[in-house]
């Protein structure tokens, strides 16, 4: 699922403080699941924007309404009657959600109040790992399931580096070798020929893979 995270506050507030009539929309999809654009998130969010006005002197009349999904054009038709007399939209759904609402209602002002962060799993509650970069060359079939592009701290794409020492990496000794855990996947499944096969070069930026611990989660 993607995965988001809320934005500063008074980021949001630069961006929202002229306006008088504010409609949040939040999404029962990826960033309701994350914990980011939920019901509930709108409801908080509501209340902590509105007290943040209050205490810069200025005020608005804040609405909410959370969506079934924010990135699908039926979803959003139900949000038409609700923008008649909206200043401005935030949105708590994620980078395509928010695109949409701005297509949809392109004669209002729609800022994000997430910032999405990348496409990943739930390993508990608030703790989200990214496990895909959406690279549009998916490799899993031959890696035994495992990301070489988003698990592998170096990105490294044709087996491992050589750094690594007792399946753990180099760079970060609390970080599994991903190439260590293909070998013994492929291994498992009696497919380890697939190490020794080059794949042809892939359009990658080098990145670490990505953790997100939401807020409120973090002393767990």
């Amino acid at each position: 699922m993607i995965i988001a995270r809320e934005k500063k506050l008074e980021d949001i507030y630069s961006l929202t403080s002229s306006y008088q009539k504010i409609m949040i929309v939040g999404c029962a999809g990826c960033t309701a699941v994350c914990l980011a654009g939920g019901h509930q998130e709108v409801v908080r969010f509501k209340e902590e924007l509105s007290l943040y006005m209050k205490k810069h002197g200025t005020e608005a009349a804040l609405k909410g309404y959370t969506v079934e999904r924010q990135c699908e054009p039926i979803f959003i038709f139900e949000l038409v009657e609700r923008m008649r007399n909206i200043d401005a939209i935030v949105s708590m759904g994620c980078g395509a959600g928010t695109q949409l609402l701005a297509e949809k209602f392109d004669d209002i002002p729609v800022f994000p109040a997430l910032d999405t962060i990348f496409v990943g799993i739930s390993r508990e509650t608030g703790l989200y790992e990214e496990n895909c970069r959406s690279c549009g060359d998916c490799q899993l079939g031959y890696t035994g399931g495992i990301c070489p592009v988003t698990r592998c701290a170096k990105g490294i794409f044709n087996g491992p580096c050589g750094g690594s020492t007792n399946g753990r990496c180099e760079v970060d000794p609390d970080i599994p070798c991903a190439w260590c855990q293909i070998y013994e996947r492929l291994k498992k499944q009696n497919r380890i020929e697939n190490m020794y096969a080059i794949r042809r070069p892939m359009q990658w930026k080098n990145q670490n893979p990505g953790i997100l611990i939401q807020k409120g989660f973090k002393k767990q």
